[in-house]
């Protein structure tokens, strides 16, 4: 009965049917049945989770109760569970790579979709999940990586680092990633631009994540920004939101990004040695292409499936010529 608190406990949450579907490996038609036995008992959520395992399976089980104690492999697991969620934050740690370390250690152990669901249900109930729907071709998020890249000089050895600019449309997830040399203003428009081209077009808004290059000074009501991001911001006809100051939903999403980015983007060119910006480029963008097209979690499609389905036609269409900025 665990599970089915959980379950509704996600729902209260506003979190929706085909997540939780997919999270708990439930079939929609099972959890639509639980949901409308829950509207239909006409107790609060605080009641429900309050109640017995076995007033549980009467409620929603028909009285038939298919308790059964778990077994020890279950219980190892569970004990294991919070261990991993938490180092699942850390940079380069996926379920997957978790998984295959559980193996080593536990070679009878459960495999992996098994493995993902103890994952994202005790995920969901630990942590708070709210459903906020984002509008095709309505935004683009921006930020750059914490943790920089390496050019090395050919001739002289020298190791100069880059920072990694990172922009996704959060109605498909689609991403770009490129390195620049520096966050100063005239590198991140450019970046900026070549997001733009990178998806085919322009959103309505973009929200940076209140880098210094683009907002002088973070205002709940009126934020100031950079004079020469907000012209180029004006050029392409977009509005500029930037995240709030201690408001983490705001920035969730974009960090999100950047971790995926670790993730795969460094892993795929870790150990690989570049001499100039162009050539990590290369790399990064042939890595970036095969995460686009990878399927997403728990979804049929790719980011570059759902971005040419349901985002790429509200996108509005590159001016044909590039911003100037202005030179002082």
């Amino acid at each position: 009965m665990t599970k089915l608190k959980n379950l509704l406990r996600c729902y209260a949450s506003g979190m929706g049917i085909r997540s939780i579907s997919s999270t708990f490996h439930i079939s929609r038609n099972t959890l639509r049945k639980y949901v409308r036995k829950f509207q239909e008992s006409g107790l609060s959520m605080e009641q429900i989770l309050s109640l017995s395992d076995d007033k549980l399976a009467d409620l929603f089980s028909d009285g038939h109760s298919r308790n059964r104690p778990p077994s020890a492999r279950k219980l190892e697991l569970e004990a294991l569970v919070p261990d991993y969620v938490k180092r699942l934050s850390k940079k380069g740690v996926s379920i997957l790579s978790l998984h295959t370390e559980y193996l080593k250690t536990h070679p009878n152990g459960y495999q992996y979709s098994t493995f993902k669901h103890a994952i994202h249900a005790y995920r969901c109930q630990t942590q708070a999940v709210g459903h906020v729907e984002h509008l095709a071709g309505d935004q683009m998020y921006i930020d750059y990586a914490g943790d920089k890249l390496e050019i090395v000089e050919e001739q002289t050895g020298e190791v100069r680092k880059v920072e990694v600019f990172v922009a996704t449309l959060p109605c498909s997830h689609y991403t770009y990633c490129e390195a620049v040399w520096s966050q100063k203003k005239e590198d991140l428009i450019v970046a900026c631009e070549n997001a733009l081209h990178f998806f085919g077009g322009i959103p309505k808004a973009v929200v940076p994540d209140n880098l210094k290059s683009a907002v002088i000074r973070s205002d709940r009501n009126e934020p100031v920004i950079n004079d020469d991001f907000a012209a180029m911001a004006e050029f392409y006809d977009m509005a500029v939101y930037p995240a709030r100051v201690r408001r983490p939903k705001d920035k969730a999403l974009v960090e999100n990004a950047v971790k995926l980015m670790y993730r795969s983007v460094y892993v795929d060119i870790e150990g690989q040695i570049f001499h100039n910006i162009e050539s990590l480029n290369v790399a990064i963008r042939t890595s970036l292409e095969a995460f686009n097209s990878r399927r997403l979690s728990g979804r049929k499609e790719s980011r570059q499936e759902l971005f040419e389905e349901m985002e790429k036609d509200f996108l509005r269409p590159l001016p044909t010529a590039r911003y100037q900025m202005k030179s002082r």
